[in-house]
């Protein structure tokens, strides 16, 4: 070998030398990036969380949870799709376990131990129609035996319940079997408390309960105290004003139109009486109803000129006809 190419050898393993040291250097200098490590982490525990939530064995989705949570706990500040999700499923998860408590103490009849659970809660889900309609339904059962400690507070969730459902925020009806019981059910509790205090919007929740495909619809009750707080609160009220005003003045297109008002009221309190009648047709029903037929009676001779024709015959069809 001649010198020169002795010389072409030694350079060209000195290049080879300093490209494999160069690289081993790279390699020492470049390993695993932090970031790499933290997207595969990230990837691994949102898998976990997502395999374990959509998992058909109850006993892998209950790893759902300490999975999303240790998600967040890591990755939560990362506001991405997969940080929002995760957050999304531990609220509806959390929000799930406190409702549960809330009923467990409804169930257990201890309703102020209900209400005190429930109100941190509706401060942070004041829409959650789950944990409102339990309140109400405590709350409702307290007053029954004779508690009123909650019934301010009762009012105000089935009030808030009943909007939810009205404005079509409810998707699921739990703790009702359906929506249109929810319905039936909050707005006659809601009329019951209001009832005395507040009759003319009483009489409109007994109207919607009357009016829900829900056994609240065949109910004698609701259209009984439906024609109470109809006299108490409308008819009483429009009366006083007619009196005070056209009393003792002769007759005027203003005082015909405000006596035509009177006359609906009327029609509609006797509509409700009667049905309540109708529908009163089993035998432990019959005391009851032998009152509301005496009280509509006096009430349809009152304004038929002393004479009950016709009333046995609206008694026996009014259920075909609609509500007025």
């Amino acid at each position: 070998m001649t010198k020169s190419s002795r010389l072409v050898v030694i350079a060209f393993t000195t290049v080879l030398l300093w490209f494999g040291l160069a690289a081993s250097i790279s390699a020492q200098r470049n390993p695993t990036m932090p970031s790499q490590l933290s997207d595969n982490d990230k990837e691994s525990l949102y898998a976990q969380f997502s395999e374990s939530r959509k998992s058909i064995d109850p006993d892998q989705q209950k790893f759902a949870y300490p999975a999303a949570k240790a998600f967040l706990l890591r990755f939560g500040g990362d506001h991405d799709i997969y940080a929002k999700e995760v957050q999304r499923f531990v609220d509806e998860y959390e929000r799930q376990v406190h409702d549960s408590e809330v009923f467990k103490a409804y169930g257990a009849k201890n309703y102020v131990k209900a209400f005190e659970l429930g109100h941190p809660l509706l401060k942070r889900t004041p829409e959650d129609f789950f944990l409102l309609a339990t309140l109400t339904e405590a709350g409702y059962e307290n007053a029954l035996a004779g508690n009123a400690g909650l019934n301010a507070e009762t009012v105000d969730y089935a009030r808030k319940a009943i909007q939810l459902i009205e404005a079509g925020k409810v998707t699921r009806s739990d703790p009702f079997k359906s929506m249109e019981l929810a319905r039936g059910f909050l707005n006659s509790t809601l009329g019951w408390f209001l009832k005395d205090q507040s009759p003319v919007e009483a009489a409109g929740a007994f109207l919607k309960a009357a009016q829900s495909d829900s056994p609240y619809r065949t109910d004698p009750s609701i259209y009984h105290r439906m024609g109470v707080a109809i006299l108490k609160g409308e008819f009483a009220g429009l009366s006083a004003e007619y009196n005070e005003k056209y009393g003792a003045k002769p007759p005027s297109a203003e005082q015909t139109a405000m006596l035509e008002q009177i006359k609906h009221l009327v029609e509609r309190t006797i509509d409700a009486y009667a049905r309540a009648v109708a529908l009163s047709t089993k035998p432990e029903q019959q005391e009851a109803r032998n009152k509301i037929l005496a009280q509509l009676t006096v009430l349809y001779k009152n304004f038929h000129n002393d004479s009950d024709a016709g009333l046995s015959e609206l008694i026996s069809t009014v259920l075909s006809k609609p509500l007025p």
